[in-house]
Order: C-alpha cells, then structure tokens, then sequence
C-alpha cells in the first residue's frame, strides 16, 4: 500500500541517522581520556591505554582516526555530520559492527557493491530524491584539491559502510510480530473516518475575571520565577552607521544592471507599471522601473560592507596599540578618530539590545566581554556595524511586586482565561453529544452550543477518509482524537494556539483484519522489519558497552 511503502523508503533512506539517534537515547558511555600529567617521568606514558576493537582510545591518533571516518561516513549518507556525543556514539557503533563483521567473516566490499551503494546516498541526491551524477562528479572533483579527504579515503569508509549495513541486516533476522501489532496499525492507517469538526474560537471567549491585590500577590509569590530579570550586560558602543559611508559610495551604470540581472526577484515590477502579459518580455524596460531602487540597494550594501571595514580597522588598531579602555592614550585615541562611545541599554542575552534590531549575534559577543576582554571585535548590525566595550554585568533579580503587578494581572487573567476555556469545553462537548442523540445535524447542534456558550463555533463535516490519505485542510489537531474515539462519540475538546477542537465521529469503518489480505501481510513485513533493525541496534550497542568496560579505568588507575 502506499503508507506502507512510504514508511518503508523513509526507514531505509534514514536508517543510519534513526540508528544514529536510537544509539543516543540508549545513553551509550562517554569516553573519559586522559591528558598528560604534571608529574614526575613522561606524561606520554601516563596516558590511559584503552583497546575498543583494535582502537586505543587513550591515543589522539587512533580517536581521530576512529571519529574522522565516522563524521565522513555520517556526512555520506546523512548529508550532514553530527558533532560531540553523537558522533562519538555512531563511531562506536560503527565499529563494532565491523568487527563483528570480520568475527563473521562478511566478505570485503566489492566495487560493483560500493557504485550501487553510492547511488543511494543522501548527499548525491538531486532535488527530485534521485542520483545526480553531476553532485557526485562535482563531489569527486572537490576531492582533488582537499588535504583532509582522497577518494581512496571516501572508497575505504562506503566499503565499511556496506558491511557494518550487511552485519547489522545478519543480525536483525526476521522480527517478531504479534497479530494484535498488525491489526493497531491497520485500523489506525486504514480505518474510514467521517467526522465533524467543531473549532472554537478562543479570542471570542470574553469571560469577567475579577482580580483581587490578594490573589494577585499569590499568584506572583508561586510563580516568582516567570519574573526574574536574567542578568544584563552594560556595554558603551563605537557606531558605524552605513548612512555614514554612503557618500562614498559610487556605482557605474553597468554595475547597477549588473546587480539586477544578478537579483531580479528582489526588485519586481511596480504593480502600476504591470500591464498585460506581452510575447516577449522586456527586460530593459523592466529594469528602467526599477533602477532607482536597484542603484539605492546596491549603495547602501557596500556602504555596509564599508561600515564593517571601518569597524574593524578601528578595532585592529586598539588591538595593535595596546590601548585600553579608560586610559589617557584611549580617549586621545578615541578623539583623533572622532569617534564618541554610545551608552546601550542594558539587555539579557536572549533579547539582545534594541539599539541594534535585537541582534542575536551582538548580544552573544556582548557576553563574552569582561574585565580580561573589555571590547569586541567588528560586529554587524542591522544598520551598520559596532565595536562593543564592556563596562558592567547586572546581576539577575527578582523585581518587587508592584514593579510587575501590570504583568502579573494579565497574566494572571490569562491563566484564569485558559482553565475557563477547557471547563467550557466539557460543557460543549455534552451540549454538542447530546443534541445529535436527540437526532439533530452536527451543524445545528455546533450552533446552539455556540449560543449557549457564548463564544464563536465553526463547525465542518468532512467526507470518508484514511489517514493514509487525510484531507489537506484537516486540523492536525484532529489526528490525535481518533485514536480514543469509536462511532458516534464527541471528543475532548483539544487546545490548538488560538483554538479549541472537537471532533465527532459520524461513522468509522473498519478495514479487513484477515490476516491473508496484502494489507495485512505487508503490515507485518514492514513491523517486522522495523523490530528487528531495532532489535540489531541493541545487540550493537550492547556490544559496545561490552568492549568499554573491558579496559573500563578503575579507582586503582
């Protein structure tokens, strides 16, 4: 079935990365080694020798060696390298299961196997899923002028790739499958759904809360912690506006119609200049439209990139100088430049300053100034560049009440707000259940809870589906309801950000259970498959606690 063969292609194209993850929940032990000591004699030789099948991990060698080929081997068929705990623990994986393949005496890797594989890896794949010979070419070209990586290297790593892949199919066996597995997946896949859907409007709920000063200094004494300011970074700033630089900046004309035909889908057309559509179109007439703009954009982008420049010859030069911040020679320094440090607001790290957009990046560098590294580097901005220079951190607090009470009341009429709205939910759902008892149209029956609640109910019927093939403009809120309903219940109403959902089920038809139908069969097969590859990650990953704690340190070490 479709569904079936979807799940299959998606497991098999990102088995390695499901193996990958699986291995990291499994909490794989961390490595511990050693560097050098201070101590008496040379520190080489104190460095804990640890054997992992063939590798010591207490060499720097052999681990970059260990972790260089799986960071490759992650790249090639995930399309992207996993980093710290990850990687180490698909490297350990990776290994073992070569060694159980030479313990199983898997053969080596044939050429004709490795050309197979390769078409079948992510990172060769065109937008369409498929091989892309010109990504491959290209990705062998890239390898003649790369020191870290030869083919033969990328040759080697797919070779052990293959086996590691052929040892873990060896040991995943058949699986094993309950009928009551099959038969889950079946009704939940296959199952004929036609329902109502009944979505509440959370903004039309308008219910009075009244606030008293007692139950407000309650509610902020037991969530104290939603009104602590995290601590804050007081810094000065030497400002490098791109207006500044602008002046400076000149375009020829070629460089203007350069840029458009290099951007043409950042400056369409005026709508007022749109006319009918034409044979061939004019691409002078479209760029005489817009060039004002393009000519403006193209300005005030090398105006930036001379604001960034500026910014970073300025901080060079403190560097170079030596000078420091609040010295003689820094100020004088400062006037011969003309340049006059900013105050900035004081700002946490996660909302950044409001002088410069917010900026994540500027707030980052912020944080990492102090006493030891009183200025920044260059740093970017919305509207220019900056050179940061620390003065001061402002410890986190906890502001007193009545600094906050206009946050705690909305806060705390939010929250009453919510738990009204879930309660009014257990009432629409019976009002709702027990109109269409009384033999009323899931419509009319949406409508008067909707009057009697107060509140704005949209209520949609959706014809016989599967949630092989769901309707496209179903709420994925839904799915989760269908599970806990059978034919002819109203669900629990569902919070979904700015809603409430419930879900009635008008008829819901089971699909063949016969255990010799194709559905049933490639059911099992594909759950079959499943367990095992799980089943075969555990075996690995046993094995690798198993190699770790033969050369485990002890307290004696």
């Amino acid at each position: 079935s479709p569904m079936i063969s979807w799940i299959q292609q998606s497991f098999q194209k990102h088995f390695k990365i499901v193996f990958l993850l699986i291995l990291v929940a499994m909490g794989v032990p961390l490595i511990v080694i050693f560097a050098p000591s201070s101590g008496i004699g040379n520190g080489r030789d104190r460095v804990l020798s640890r054997n992992f099948f063939g590798y010591n991990l207490g060499s720097p060698e052999d681990m970059q060696r260990l972790l260089g080929d799986a960071q490759l081997s992650a790249e090639l068929v995930a399309g992207y390298s996993p980093d710290g705990d990850q990687l180490q623990n698909y490297a350990f994986q990776r290994v073992a299961s070569l060694a159980l393949a030479d313990q199983l005496q898997v053969p080596a890797t044939s050429k004709e196997e490795i050309a197979d594989y390769i078409k079948n890896l992510r990172m060769f794949a065109g937008e369409n899923g498929q091989f892309d010979a010109q990504r491959y070419a290209t990705f062998r070209d890239s390898l003649k002028s790369n020191p870290g990586t030869s083919e033969a290297a990328v040759s080697r790593v797919l070779a052990d790739d293959i086996r590691a892949q052929k040892v873990q199919t060896l040991i995943a066996g058949p699986g094993y499958v309950q009928p009551e597995e099959v038969k889950l997946q079946l009704e939940r896949a296959d199952s004929s759904w036609t329902i109502g859907v009944a979505t509440v409007d959370y903004a039309s709920f308008q219910p009075k809360i009244p606030a008293t000063d007692a139950e407000l200094q309650k509610f902020y004494t037991d969530n104290t912690f939603r009104y602590e300011i995290p601590p804050r970074v007081v810094v000065r700033a030497a400002n490098f506006p791109s207006l500044s630089y602008l002046a400076a900046v000149h375009v020829t004309d070629a460089e203007v119609r350069a840029y458009y035909d290099a951007n043409p889908a950042r400056f369409p057309k005026p709508a007022a200049e749109v006319k009918a559509p034409q044979v061939a179109a004019d691409s002078s007439a479209d760029f005489a439209a817009v060039r004002p703009q393009v000519e403006s954009t193209l300005k005030l982008e090398r105006a930036q990139r001379l604001a960034a420049k500026a910014a970073s010859d300025f901080s060079y030069a403190l560097y170079q100088n030596k000078l420091t911040p609040g010295t003689p020679e820094f100020d004088a320094f400062l006037a011969k430049q003309k340049i006059t440090l900013q105050p900035v607001a004081p700002f946490t790290q996660e909302a950044g300053p409001v002088e410069f957009g917010g900026s994540h990046d500027v707030a980052t560098e912020a944080f990492k100034l102090g006493p030891d590294r009183s200025y920044s580097d260059a740093l970017n901005t919305p509207a220019g560049a900056v050179v940061l220079f620390w003065s001061d951190v402002l410890p986190a607090h906890t502001p007193a009440f009545s600094e906050v009470r206009a946050k705690v009341a909305a806060d705390y009429t939010e929250g009453e707000k919510r738990k009204r709205f879930v309660e009014l939910g257990r009432t629409l759902r019976t009002q709702i259940q027990d109109s269409l008892k009384a033999g009323a149209k899931f419509e009319d029956a949406v409508a008067q809870a909707a009057t009697a609640g107060g509140v704005k109910i949209e209520g949609k019927l959706f014809p016989a589906f599967t949630l092989r093939q769901p309707p496209h403009d179903l709420d994925y809120a839904v799915f989760g309801t269908l599970d806990r309903l059978s034919k002819g219940g109203v669900s629990d109403m569902v919070l979904a950000q700015d809603k409430g959902v419930l879900v009635y089920a008008a008829d819901k038809k089971l699909p063949d259970m016969n255990e010799t139908s194709p559905e049933y069969v490639a059911a099992r097969a594909q759950i079959a498959n499943v367990n095992a590859r799980i089943d075969s990650g555990a075996y690995i990953s046993e094995l690798v606690q198993q190699e770790l704690k033969k050369s485990e340190p002890t307290a004696a070490n």
